[in-house]
């Protein structure tokens, strides 16, 4: 349940799911592997619509996608495909799909080299949130020079649906950027 009468960013809605997902993730640092893996399969889900769409479908998205475990999506084989293309509780789209269980095997590669996907992706941080100090939403970029450079490496590595500004707000979503406006009640959280 969300918090009553306070002052959120102004992206977000009246909608339960989306003050939930505002006060308690965006902007809040996430470490977990199998939770960061699930945040870039879903921003690429998201491509082409609205956030609070997917949000609504990420219950079902946990149960299709065997709670984001990666060892398991990267041995998702075409009969699988074909469930998951038949799953009306998620977004069926063929390339997204596919390109979860690409990204599945290009994740497992990061971790393999750099011992956790997290250890690679906060390094372009230093481990450190970055704060941002925006007045209004129509200051917050779709995109930044890190995020170009993050979405590259991601797509030479193997990636796809990684898109600049798909990576801005994947940033967004796991707390290496806190972009909450100055007069959001969690302005400055950290």
């Amino acid at each position: 349940m969300g918090i009553e009468n306070v002052n959120r960013c102004d992206w977000v809605t009246k909608d339960q799911i989306y003050q939930d997902y505002h006060d308690k993730e965006w902007g809040v640092p996430l470490h977990d592997d199998r939770r960061l893996f699930e945040m870039l399969v879903l921003e690429g889900m998201q491509a082409g619509l609205s956030w609070l769409t997917v949000l609504k479908k990420r219950e079902a998205f946990r149960l299709a996608f065997d709670g984001f475990d990666v060892d398991k999506v990267i041995n998702y084989d075409q009969e699988k495909i074909a469930s998951l293309m038949g799953n009306k509780d998620i977004i069926r789209n063929r390339l997204k799909i596919e390109s979860a269980i690409k990204n599945a095997k290009a994740f497992k590669e990061v971790q393999t080299q750099y011992g956790s996907f997290d250890s690679f992706i906060w390094s372009y941080v230093d481990n450190e949130t970055i704060i941002n100090h925006y007045t209004t939403l129509k200051e917050i970029p779709p995109n930044t020079p890190l995020s170009d450079t993050i979405s590259k490496d991601l797509k030479k590595r193997g990636f796809n649906f990684v898109g600049s500004t798909i990576i801005y707000a994947f940033m967004q979503s796991i707390g290496m950027v806190n972009d909450h406006t100055k007069d959001c009640y969690l302005y400055g959280r950290d």
